[in-house]
């Protein structure tokens, strides 16, 4: 069974995991926001080291590919490579919004998912998902930008129970509680039979889709490979202060 090296960077907090087949055998998380650039090589060489294992026993690396922060994935996409490069291994890419949608499946069998990455204001990155014959989220539609309002996806919450997750899930269970007369924040997802989870994409979420991608040999050419930013990086200048 093939051993697999999961990073995924793509938002405020880093999570890598080393798997054994279909078992996760060691986690890492970041406890603070934005400590990638000085902590995702170091998780990767602690677990090596805890599991008694080097470069060379790992069979593929998958990373969390993106949208989300410009600096999280070049961070994660530079130690995936790096990695890759150092120890001839092939690099797999998983969507940010597929590794969501599976971790949704760790909460909630509901046939309908919605992963949504803050992308700051009331914008997020988000496509919807249904579930497979198979059971294994299948996503409805390119991934987009959207700015969210109360109205947001009417159409597929009047479809059925809808499970909202990832770090933009807050602020638009909040929005949605605008048109629901009488209901709070805190009583509005289980009154209506959807379920809303605030949370960072986690590394061992990757690994059932990754797995797919190994077995498939669906691996990504390691030199031109570039992360799914979505969106072009611009740069501000802070105002200075007098």
């Amino acid at each position: 069974m093939p051993k697999l090296l999961l990073i995924e960077t793509s938002t405020a907090l880093c999570s890598t995991a080393i798997s054994d087949g279909e078992k996760i055998i060691c986690e890492r998380r970041s406890a603070e926001p934005r400590q990638h650039a000085s902590m995702t090589a170091v998780y990767v060489q602690e677990m090596l080291d805890e599991c008694g294992l080097t470069m060379a026993d790992i069979d593929a690396v998958a990373l969390s590919a993106g949208p989300g922060s410009y600096t999280g994935l070049r961070v994660g996409s530079s130690t995936a490579k790096g990695l890759c490069f150092g120890a001839g291994k092939p690099l797999i890419a998983v969507g940010t919004l597929d590794v969501l949608a599976w971790q949704a499946l760790d909460s909630f069998a509901s046939p309908s998912i919605l992963p949504m990455i803050d992308a700051r204001r009331m914008e997020v990155y988000t496509a919807p998902y249904t579930l497979g014959a198979d059971g294994c989220p299948v996503r409805q539609g390119e991934v987009a930008p959207v700015v969210l309002d109360a109205h947001s996806f009417d159409e597929l919450f009047a479809a059925g129970p809808v499970v909202v997750i990832g770090d933009g899930a807050e602020k638009f269970r909040a929005l949605r509680c605008q048109v629901e007369p009488g209901m709070t924040e805190t009583s509005l997802p289980t009154a209506i039979g959807n379920l809303f989870i605030q949370c960072c994409p986690e590394a061992a979420a990757m690994l059932k889709p990754a797995l797919k991608k190994f077995e498939a040999g669906q691996f990504e050419n390691i030199a031109y490979f570039e992360p799914f930013y979505l969106k072009d990086f611009v740069a501000t200048v802070g105002k200075k202060l007098f």
